[in-house]
């Protein structure tokens, strides 16, 4: 599935020299499976027809807000995507989360700075913390890299927490402006899935386009053979910190979007549990595929309502779920294909 398999140079090109002087030149000349932007054409029309549903719940504000939770959901999601796809699993993304979200809206009460500059600044402070910490714990492999991701999610929440006056301590910041471009503001439910929406295919286009590049080739290489990726002169930490970069300013890019969408925030809002269901989220869409942030978000944002009326079971029906998908899906739902249809279906 990956793209470490360029890492073969030499053999691949003798073997694909030998294939293709035994394949007709009519076939070899129809054959489209290089197109460029072929994935874009296939791609594009889905996600609009998916965008485009909840418009039609638009008189019934509480899925529209469900809408736009799942697309923040795919936003921030996509960003620990990238970061799993070089073998690593933070734990800590929803203290990126925090720092775009705190930032911003520091920037927007205290400096009052318009919106995009406000969403800028916290989405630069977050890279440049997530550029720091990868810096020291990248060389982590595991569960040293997990426990300590933990231990910094946990360390950020406390400094909120201790924050005073600046971050609100436990009572958190209110009356947050809406996000507003060009004089027209976003103070709507139906006008704020417009811009999360956008935001969220944007992010799923970024991801798209960066692994049909060589960058994103390495990536995977990492994520699939870190020696082998290394003895073909990729940087493992040099693509690790690329992705641990980038999924953080992913992470704090949500923040920004969601503390100006709520209007509120708290120390409480980027807590542990958060970088866990978005863990859950990446399981159970599927850790491997573009497509699999997009299905986990899309299960998993709605499925606390369900069990709403059962809050002491919601847990237990995740771990449920999570096992089944582990036990019988793997590769997530994204794997659904292969399952049923074996090598046919791949």
């Amino acid at each position: 599935m990956h793209d470490s398999q360029s890492l073969h140079s030499d053999g691949g090109a003798n073997a694909s020299a030998n294939v293709s002087a035994n394949v007709p030149a009519n076939v070899s000349a129809t054959t489209p499976a290089r197109q460029p932007g072929g994935v874009f054409k296939t791609w594009i029309p889905c996600l609009l027809a998916l965008f485009a549903i909840p418009l039609l719940f638009a008189g019934n504000p509480f899925y529209i807000h469900l809408a736009v939770l799942i697309c923040l959901n795919i936003i921030f999601v996509n960003g620990l995507a990238l970061i799993n796809r070089t073998g690593q699993l933070s734990f800590c993304h929803a203290a990126f989360m925090g720092m775009g979200a705190f930032v911003s809206v520091i920037c927007s009460t205290r400096l009052h700075t318009p919106f995009l500059l406000s969403v800028a600044a916290g989405v630069a402070v977050s890279m440049v913390l997530a550029y720091l910490l990868g810096a020291v714990i990248l060389r982590l492999q595991g569960v040293y890299f997990v426990l300590v991701t933990f231990c910094f999610g946990e360390l950020f929440r406390l400094v909120l927490l201790e924050g005073g006056e600046l971050t609100g301590g436990a009572n958190g910041i209110a009356n947050i402006p809406p996000a507003s471009l060009l004089g027209f503001a976003f103070d709507t439910k139906l006008s704020f899935y417009w811009l999360a929406a956008a935001c969220a295919f944007a992010s799923i286009l970024l991801l798209l386009a960066l692994f049909r590049t060589p960058k994103g080739n390495s990536l995977d290489a990492v994520g699939d053979n870190p020696d082998l990726a290394e003895a073909s002169g990729i940087s493992i930490q040099g693509s690790q910190m690329f992705a641990f970069v980038l999924g953080s300013a992913f992470a704090g890019f949500t923040g920004a979007l969601l503390a100006h969408y709520l209007g509120f925030v708290s120390p409480e809002s980027f807590n542990q549990s958060i970088s866990v269901a978005a863990i859950i989220m990446l399981v159970i869409g599927g850790r491997g595929s573009v497509l699999g942030p997009i299905l986990g978000a899309l299960i998993m944002t709605p499925l606390p309502e369900l069990f709403r009326s059962a809050i002491e079971t919601q847990n237990i029906m995740y771990g449920i779920t999570l096992i089944l998908v582990l036990k019988f899906l793997p590769s997530g739902l994204v794997g659904i294909h292969s399952k049923l249809f074996g090598k046919a279906g791949k």
